[in-house]
Order: structure tokens, then sequence, then C-alpha cells
């Protein structure tokens, strides 16, 4: 196929449209105003199919119908009219977007009247702690953690500076508890890149002789949540359980009050970046 047919191809498959029409539009652009006999000999589209085709183009201002004398042409319409669907498209976003609270909060009334008290969530692999960190991203209390490295020497810069967007826009605030192994994994990302930052973040300093951390954790609204993205082991869990996330909350505190506000030298880069 040769590249530019290729080009067009991917463009309407990525606007949500049929190869098929992707074929017609090109056709037409190709030899001019058509017949459907022309057009489907021309495309290699069957004409069966072709009726049904047109009426979407035509309801997407892709094409028009020509009367001339005994017979209609189709030709194609100007390549702006894509604009069109474009903003059509935009259109539908922003209503999504617009409806979207209202929806969250009926599925979210839904689920608290039918989950139990307690609930447990695995995940596994890089997209499952991914959403995990989503998930913290719609907290309505403090998130309060104690990690064991920073979040972007897995996640990457593009889903970070997504996710420190989403927290900042919601004025959220952190606390965390690290170690060395977290400073280490800072200084190892900041020799290399520059990120968004967390508006609200608190860290204080325990070394590794007064509390060993061995994975992150978690705490906001009702959760606990655990992971773990060591070589060979990428899981996290998430509980769900008031009590437990106050005891969690509690110990916490205890280990944040043992902590050390970081140096200069040590939160540089931390300072900026957050959690």
């Amino acid at each position: 196929m040769p590249k530019d047919i290729e080009v067009i191809r991917k463009y309407f498959a990525k606007l949500k449209l049929e190869p098929e029409i992707a074929d017609l539009y090109l056709t037409l652009n190709a030899y001019g105003p058509q017949t459907i006999s022309e057009l489907a000999r021309n495309s290699e589209v069957e004409r069966t199919r072709i009726y049904r085709l047109l009426d979407i183009m035509t309801d997407l201002h892709l094409c028009e119908t020509e009367i001339r004398y005994k017979r209609s042409v189709i030709k194609p319409a100007p390549a702006d009219n894509l604009q069109i669907l474009i903003a059509r498209r935009e259109q539908e976003l922003r209503d999504l977007q617009t409806e979207f609270g209202d929806v969250e909060k009926i599925l979210s009334s839904k689920k608290a009247m039918q989950s139990p008290s307690t609930r447990v969530q695995f995940y596994k692999g890089d997209a499952g702690l991914k959403q995990m960190f989503w998930n913290e991203s719609r907290s309505q209390t403090e998130n309060v953690s104690i990690l064991y490295e920073s979040m972007q020497m897995h996640t990457r810069a593009a889903f970070f500076e997504r996710w420190v967007r989403k927290c900042n826009e919601r004025n959220m605030h952190f606390r965390s508890v690290v170690s060395d192994h977290f400073l280490e994994s800072l200084k190892t990302w900041y020799s290399a890149h520059q990120n968004e930052r967390l508006d609200h973040w608190q860290g204080r300093y325990v070394p590794d002789s007064t509390f060993s951390v061995t994975h992150s954790m978690v705490v906001y609204n009702d959760v606990v949540s655990y992971y773990n993205w060591k070589a060979g082991e990428i899981f996290g869990i998430e509980i769900y359980n008031q009590e437990l996330a106050d005891a969690q909350r509690h110990f916490f505190e205890m280990l944040w009050a043992q902590g050390s506000d970081l140096s200069k030298e040590q939160a540089k880069p931390h300072l900026d970046e957050g959690a």
C-alpha cells in the first residue's frame, strides 16, 4: 500500500471511520466525480456497501451528490470539511467530561450500597500499579505514605506529569516518610529529567537503622495501599477498611514524629518533585 494512502487510512481510523470510507474519499479525490458504478470499480469497494457508506459520508460532509443529465455523480467535499468532524468529536468529549461528575456520583453511591465494609483489590504489572496511583489522585483526604522509591522511576515522565497535574488541580496535600533508597532514586532520576511538581508535599527522613523501608505504603480516605515494583515482582494491593486505614495512619504519625526534616542537599530534588 503506498505510503500516502496509508497515512490517510490511519488518520480516518483515528476519527473512528471505517477503512472503506477512506478508500472512497481517496478514490473520489483521485478520479474526480463518479457514478456509483465507477466508484465501485475504482475503489474496489462492493457496490452494496457503497450506498451505506455514502450515507455516512454525506452526513459527515465528506461527499456531495450532483445531479447531471439522466444520472447522479458523487464528488468529494473539500478536505477542510474534516474540521467539522473534528469539532464534533471535540464537543462530544466536552459533553462527556461535563457529564462525568454526575455519572461518577451515581456509580459511587451504588457501589457504596453494595460493597461490604472491607474490600481488597489486587493489581499486577505496570498498568495495575499506574491504576493504583490514579486512584490516589481522587483522594478526599491528605495522602500520607512511607515510600521505598520515587514513582516516576517506573511510571516514567508522561504518566507522572499527568498525575501531578491532576493532584495539583485538586489542591491535594501529601506527607511522606522516606529513607536512603528513596533519596538515591531521586538523585538518579533528576540527573537526567525535569518534571512538573506537586504543590503541597512535605517529607521527613528516617534512617534504615530506625526503620527499614522495603516497600511503599500509602494511606488516603479509607484505603491502605501497598505496592512493590522490584524486578520480577510488580504487584500492589488496596485494602478498603476505615479502621485499618486509621491504624496505619496512626503508625505513620509515630514514624513521622521520629523523622527529621530533609536537609537542603537531600531535599532539593524531592521538595520540588513530591511523592
